[in-house]
C-alpha cells in the first residue's frame, strides 16, 4: 500500500469512496456530491491524501479548516472515508496517522471531527488515534428528514502549539 497526496485526476475515485460513505446514512449530513472545484474550494490545499493498493484506492482523507479568522489557522476538521470493500482492515488508522504527521508539519494544533453519535466505528478510529470526545450535539441537523446528534471529537498535537 501507498499512502501519497490526492490530485485532481484522483477526484472520480475519491467521489465514489465519497458515495459509498453518503449511501451509508451515517457519514455526513449531505446528500449530493460535490463537484472537483467545490470539493478543492473547501479543503485545504495541503493534508489531501490517499491510500493505494495497486493503483486503486481505498480511502482517503482530507482537512477543512474551521475558520476563516487568522486565530483558529492551525485548527482543522477532519475528514476520512474507507472504500466499502476496505473497511475493518486498518485502513482507517493508517490514513490518520499519516495526516496527523502531515497537519503537524504544515502547523495544525488541532484536528476535530463531528461524528454521528451511531457512527460507533469512526468513533472508536478517532479514539484509537489520540482523540477524545469534548462535547455531544444533540438533534444539531437533520439527515433525510431525522434528527442527528453529533460527537464531536478533537486531537490536540503535542508537538504544535505546545
Amino acid at each position: 500500500m501507498e499512502i501519497k497526496e490526492l490530485i485532481k485526476d484522483d477526484f472520480p475515485e475519491l467521489i465514489e469512496i465519497y458515495q459509498q460513505g453518503l449511501a451509508t446514512n451515517i457519514a455526513t449530513f449531505q446528500n449530493d456530491q460535490p463537484a472537483w472545484e467545490e470539493w478543492n474550494k473547501g479543503h485545504l490545499a495541503n493534508c489531501r491524501i490517499g491510500i493505494f493498493e495497486n493503483n486503486i484506492m481505498l480511502g482517503w482523507a482530507a482537512l477543512t479548516p474551521v475558520s476563516g479568522r487568522c486565530v483558529y489557522a492551525g485548527v482543522a476538521e477532519l475528514s476520512i472515508y474507507i472504500a466499502a470493500e476496505s473497511r475493518g482492515k486498518g485502513i482507517g488508522i493508517l490514513l490518520m496517522h499519516e495526516l496527523i504527521v502531515q497537519s503537524e508539519a504544515h502547523g495544525i494544533w488541532t484536528l476535530q471531527s463531528g461524528i454521528f453519535a451511531e457512527n460507533k466505528i469512526s468513533i472508536k478510529l478517532h479514539e484509537k488515534c489520540g482523540f477524545r470526545t469534548v462535547g455531544y450535539r444533540e438533534k444539531i441537523g437533520q439527515k433525510n428528514g431525522i434528527w442527528k446528534d453529533t460527537v464531536l471529537m478533537e486531537r490536540r498535537s503535542k508537538v504544535v502549539g505546545v
